[in-house]
């Protein structure tokens, strides 16, 4: 499965541009930018994602969905869909599209016609008909889609006419339109997908992208660079550089070097250890807002002894939160208490922060049996939004659990799990995290927690609850606020009480660039348009 991710790499290798030297020029700061984040591409479809850099950032360029969320007031607003209605108590939605909204022109593809229905229809029909003939192009999986039970949810997703789509629900949904806001849900070219199966390279769908976004692509190195290049025919008016470098060529120290030295323009994620530098330098600039997102400790409950869940609260007493707290984030997060962040309105604000004590927990473990008690750690080796070193992370879980006589091996894990999905998941601990554009508690509920996502593999700790799959399909049926928070209460006294993942911290998003770049927006829930980016002619000034 190794060998077969490295030639899907290597097989975007016909890209536009692939002919050209695999270093950006370096005239990039006088058409451009540099935008540095460590990262891994396995896919150009959010849809086929289950996180990473495509949703993390590259999705906000390249395409857009149906809806956004506002990242300073969280509420949702127009994207592609310029109105809709919401119909039969939330069983049906329908959506009355923008006119005139023109896909990219690439050097694989040239569109004939606006952004209509028949896209919308096209793109969500993929996802929902497993007899569609391009559900199963790239495989049959659609992760976040799949987690959701999306394909039985959605009855039917119909053109009314070239402007209006209808979504027909099995049952009312209060967050199905939260789910449409993701970028999971980035709308796709019909026109584009025609073309590909007139010539049987249908495959080549997901891997040379076609949106209506700020950005199409332009060039990729794999684990170098990718080269965006501007539409100039985006509907909200051409942006305003002509192109942005996505440097994916270093990590850690050597990213921060490359942003004190000019050579990266934005920083990603940049490791909280660093803010001191980065603070008292005047060239930089730092951006600090709250996140939509969790860092957690996932038990493998398929597995004995972690089946148990007096086991697996066990275990969580002998985790040193503030340490992790001191040493990872340094001040940059908030000590988790539920698999939900406090910004979220379903947060339970009766949780408890799990008890630091070392003594309690090797009694415990005495009590139930547990000897010689050994686990593998599965970790992830770069940065992530959740997390900004999930290694350092992994080794004072080791160094606590040791002090209570388990034996934690780590065990790295590259390109933010997407190669993992490819294997047995025969793992005991997951260090892991989620991230999400959308502002409903569902969008961490159901793909982290549920049965479904077992199937799709985003549930890393394999629990399956039928009780709290049914609270969370109540907590669907009201489009009433304060009835879905009473609902959400309870699924997080079960969270607490089987303790199937031990949430850790909820982190801010952090960005630093340097100071003559303009127009970043820095959203909890993911990396806005780089649209409106510039840089100020009078550049940086140097100390």
């Amino acid at each position: 499965m190794r060998v077969f991710l490295s030639f899907l790499l290597m097989t975007c290798g016909f890209l536009a541009g692939q002919t050209q030297a695999a270093t950006p020029p370096g005239d990039i700061r006088q058409s451009g930018f540099v935008y540095c984040v460590n990262g891994q591409v396995n896919t150009f479809s959010p849809q086929k994602a289950s996180s990473g850099l495509i949703v993390d950032t590259l999705a906000a360029q390249i395409y857009e969905r149906l809806l956004d969320v506002d990242p300073y007031t969280y509420r949702l607003v127009p994207e592609l869909a310029e109105s809709w209605e919401v119909l039969d108590n939330g069983a049906t939605y329908r959506f009355h599209l923008r006119s005139g909204v023109q896909f990219q022109t690439t050097a694989w593809f040239t569109p004939t016609r606006a952004m209509n229905a028949d896209d919308v229809v096209f793109t969500f029909q993929r996802i929902i008909d497993r007899t569609n003939p391009w559900h199963t192009i790239n495989g049959g999986s659609f992760p976040y889609f799949d987690s959701l039970q999306f394909a039985d949810t959605v009855r039917s997703v119909r053109k009314i006419n070239s402007r209006t789509v209808e979504f027909r629900l099995v049952r009312p949904d209060a967050s199905f339109l939260w789910h449409l806001a993701t970028h999971y849900a980035s709308v796709m070219s019909a026109e584009y997908a025609d073309r590909l199966a007139a010539v049987d390279r249908q495959e080549l769908f997901d891997r040379e992208p076609v949106g209506t976004g700020p950005f199409l692509l332009g060039e990729y190195r794999a684990g170098q660079y990718i080269r965006l290049q501007r539409h100039p025919h985006f509907w909200r008016g051409t942006p305003l550089m002509p192109q942005v470098v996505v440097d994916l060529g270093s990590g850690g120290t050597g990213r921060l070097s490359k942003l004190l030295t000019g050579e990266c323009d934005v920083l990603a994620w940049p490791a909280a250890s660093q803010l001191t530098v980065m603070r008292d330098d005047p060239r930089l600039r730092m951006t600090l807002r709250p996140g939509m997102n969790i860092a957690y400790l996932a038990f493998n409950t398929n597995k004995a002894p972690l089946n148990n869940p007096e086991v697996r609260h066990a275990l969580a007493l002998a985790i040193n939160n503030e340490r992790l707290m001191q040493s990872i984030y340094y001040g940059t997060a908030e000590t988790a208490a539920s698999i939900l962040p406090r910004a979220s309105w379903a947060y339970d604000s009766t949780s408890t922060i799990t008890e630091y004590n070392p003594a309690k927990a090797r009694a415990r473990l005495k009590a139930l049996g547990i000897e010689n008690l050994t686990l593998q750690l599965w970790v992830p080796t770069s940065s992530q939004a959740w997390n900004p070193s999930p290694l350092k992370t992994a080794e004072l879980i080791q160094a606590d659990m040791a002090q209570i006589g388990v034996e934690v091996i780590i065990v790295p894990v590259e390109g933010r799990f997407q190669e993992a999905r490819l294997m047995d998941m025969d793992h005991d601990l997951t260090l892991a995290g989620w991230s999400t554009d959308s502002n409903d508690p569902d969008s961490f509920f159901r793909p982290l927690l549920s049965c479904a996502a077992i199937r799709s593999q985003t549930n890393y700790a394999r629990w399956c609850n039928p009780q709290f799959d049914e609270v969370l399909r109540n907590a669907l049926t009201s489009q009433q606020l304060a009835s879905r928070i009473e609902v959400y209460d309870t699924a997080q006294k079960i969270l607490a009480r089987e303790l199937p993942v031990l949430p850790l911290a909820s982190s801010l998003r952090l960005q630093a660039h340097r100071s003559d770049i303009r127009g970043l927006v820095l959203s909890p829930f993911g990396n806005a348009s780089f649209a409106g980016v510039t840089r100020d002619s009078a550049g940086v000034k140097e100390p």
